[in-house]
């Protein structure tokens, strides 16, 4: 039985086209993913991301504990702020990538991937009843109570203050939503009783905002940005357009560039590991794999001439050998164009070297390119 959002029901008012994706039921387009991926380009689309996980810390050691098994370091967060991190196994391998959000003193909201859920509570679960002071450290997963979209796009700042009027109650000051930069977030009215969290952050490359609520008020906040944002040229998106967006930026979904066989330097985005911050777990692995260089290496690659659309485990060709496997691919709708990411050896990984990727048993040239692959036009 797939489980389903709290946006179910509207989404087929809408006429979405549902798919099955991490055991959820998902919309994946309601008119195509092609002009779905153009609006949020271009103006504004609103996704369903009810379907990822919530987790709240709260303690005087909440940030230490986090501090054990995140790579990134919690410490640097003042209240109002978030972070891209990995979770990771004792041999560097990625548990999870997530945002950890320093929503008051002492207390953190981790976003986790939906398919995910289970694993990772577990996995706190397990390291926190390690933890020297667990004690000091509470664990709450908010998962099933909690609903949140994504309105993302370059119009979206000419709209949001009107879906959420008025200054913030907690988290990073401001006098409207607009004011946030990257990463900050913070609590708002909304209604007569209730409130949300807005963060400026997003999934596709874009301006934009992830707000966080109650499962059963999300699907009010959902009816009013689409009506709000509606003469902007908002657009509700599907996972279609979602995964265009987030492969022409080259941001890793979970289960294609990482997993738990896969360390994050492997997957490209080292940056997100703290090595200074001291002992956490993974470290050791991570700071070998740093010092010595990895034996696989996540490259992002553009077909150089017509050919159908690469997609995950497509093999990897160069110098007449196999050297990997795409881990993501598609029709690029801004460039017109196959793109996708995937794991190649060392020498391979540098900026313009030539590549082929096995389509249907017949190989079709491409070029590995500096990520991202889509620059937005200055």
């Amino acid at each position: 039985m797939l489980k389903r959002t709290p946006l179910y029901n509207a989404h087929q008012k809408l006429g979405a086209r549902l798919v099955e994706f991490g055991g959820w039921e998902m919309p994946v387009q309601y008119t195509s993913i092609m002009d779905e991926h153009q609006a949020v380009r271009n103006a504004a689309g609103i996704f369903d991301i009810s379907h990822m996980g919530q987790v709240l810390f709260t303690g005087t050691a909440a940030a230490n504990f986090l501090n054990s098994i995140l790579t990134n370091d919690v410490r640097k967060l003042e209240v109002g702020l978030g972070q891209y991190t990995i979770m990771c196994n004792e041999r560097g391998g990625a548990i999870d990538d997530l945002y950890a959000y320093h929503i008051e003193p002492n207390q953190y909201v981790l976003i986790i991937n939906a398919s995910r859920i289970d694993a990772d509570v577990t996995w706190m679960e397990q390291q926190l009843a390690k933890f020297g002071d667990a004690a000091n450290v509470s664990l709450s997963n908010r998962s099933a109570t909690s609903g949140a979209v994504a309105a993302q796009g370059p119009r979206v700042k000419e709209f949001i203050d009107q879906c959420f009027p008025g200054k913030s109650v907690l988290g990073t000051k401001v006098s409207k939503p607009s004011e946030l930069k990257k990463n900050q977030i913070a609590c708002f009215k909304w209604g007569a009783d209730s409130m949300v969290w807005v963060a400026r952050t997003g999934y596709t490359g874009e301006d934009g905002f992830e707000i966080l609520g109650t499962a059963a008020g999300i699907e009010n906040v959902w009816n009013a940005i689409l009506e709000i944002g509606k003469p902007f040229g908002l657009k509700p998106a599907g996972l279609g357009a979602r995964d265009t967006l987030r492969t022409e930026v080259c941001y890793p979904l979970y289960g294609h560039e990482l997993d738990e066989d896969t360390t994050p330097i492997e997957a490209g985005v080292g940056f997100f590991i703290a090595l200074e911050k001291g002992d956490f777990m993974g470290r050791s692995v991570l700071a070998q794999q740093k010092a010595e260089g990895a034996k696989k290496k996540l490259v992002a690659f553009k077909m150089s001439g017509k050919s159908p659309p690469p997609r995950p485990h497509y093999a990897i060709f160069g110098g007449g050998n196999k050297i990997g496997e795409v881990t993501s691919g598609t029709q690029s709708p801004s460039l017109n164009a196959g793109i996708g990411l995937g794991f190649v050896t060392p020498d391979f990984a540098k900026a313009g070297s030539a590549i082929e990727i096995e389509i249907r048993g017949q190989h079709f040239p491409a070029q590995v390119v500096p990520k991202p692959i889509y620059r937005k036009p200055v």
